[in-house]
């Protein structure tokens, strides 16, 4: 009877152990899901900080002619007007017209060491901040945008800024309105798993749209008209903030409340986050990170200068003045 007993056993073992197999081979262990936002700005946190260390990265016109008359072959300047303006208004001596489309491809072929600075130009200084900010979040670190971009090299190149200031919405309030509750980050689903991985998958993205600056560029009349219907970011130093701000409006102080550690995530992942400033230059930069993170953020074209113009200069901010314009030879 035991030998009976014994021998049914070993008959049984080895189908037990080809059903085990194939159970497992069938339903395999799937690796755990990673947040890749939190992967993403942690990494750029211990890479840098851009965000909140040198953003934004911005250099004068002074600056750029100083560099092009002394030691122009450190020198490199894209300029990523369109191709019509850059032929047919002019450009700056040595400029290489770059589409946001290819500029990462075209980065990657020169040898970036060989500069001291590498100098993006555009119309007004707002599409190269958000140029500026991806490749500077890609480690190049001597990469500027051109302040108030071609507009300050010289007046029959650009004449952005000629319509970029007014007086449109001057209903500026001094109520001090609070963050919201910190909440989740937003999601990513990139399918990378290592910081670096997300972030080029990220900005190569960003870069494929028909329009990306377009994309978190957001008009002062768009943006008044629905107040509400966004989360908007003064990103001013709190003393400014105390001068007057959009209704509704939400101070966060620079290189400071856009961190993990402080109230990054109390930036809401359901609705449209605006940032403005003083000229749309530091917002352009900010915004633009703020979308390889996966927020759904706009910044607001050419700041309060088109908004409220004269108040500010009332009050000593930022304003955009002719004398920028320095009348720097170009080439047409």
């Amino acid at each position: 009877m035991k030998m009976r007993k014994l021998f049914y056993l070993l008959l049984i073992l080895p189908i037990l152990f080809v059903y085990t197999g194939c159970s497992k081979d069938e339903n395999p262990t799937e690796p755990a899901k990673i947040n890749e936002a939190q992967v993403l700005i942690e990494y750029l946190e211990a890479n840098g900080n851009y965000l909140n260390t040198a953003n934004p990265a911005i250099i004068t016109a002074e600056d750029v002619r100083a560099l092009q008359l002394s030691n122009p072959s450190k020198l490199y300047i894209i300029d990523v007007r369109a191709a019509a303006d850059f032929t047919g208004k002019g450009y700056i001596q040595g400029a290489v017209n770059v589409t946001l489309g290819n500029l990462v491809t075209h980065i990657k072929g020169i040898n970036t060491a060989n500069y001291d600075r590498i100098v993006i130009a555009c119309y007004s200084g707002q599409t190269s901040g958000y140029a500026t900010a991806l490749l500077r979040l890609l480690g190049y670190n001597n990469v500027y945008s051109l302040k108030f971009g071609m507009s300050s090299w010289n007046s029959q190149v650009a004449t952005s800024w000629n319509t970029g200031i007014g007086n449109n919405f001057t209903n500026l309030v001094t109520t001090n309105y609070p963050k919201a509750a910190a909440g989740n980050l937003p999601t990513l689903n990139t399918g990378k798993t290592t910081g670096k991985d997300i972030l080029e998958a990220r900005i190569s993205t960003l870069l494929a749209s028909a329009n990306p600056f377009g994309d978190i560029s957001i008009t002062w009349s768009t943006l008044t008209s629905s107040l509400s219907n966004y989360y908007i970011v003064n990103y001013w130093i709190a003393n400014h903030y105390a001068l007057g701000h959009l209704p509704g409006a939400i101070q966060y102080t620079p290189k400071v409340d856009l961190a993990l550690s402080a109230s990054l995530k109390t930036l809401p992942t359901d609705k449209t986050v605006v940032v403005y400033c003083y000229t749309g230059q530091t917002s352009a930069q900010t915004a633009a990170i703020l979308k390889v993170m996966g927020y759904d953020a706009k910044s607001l074209s050419f700041g309060v200068n088109i908004m409220a113009y004269d108040w500010m200069g009332t009050n000593g901010l930022t304003q955009w003045k002719q004398t920028e314009c320095k009348e720097y030879p170009f080439v047409k």
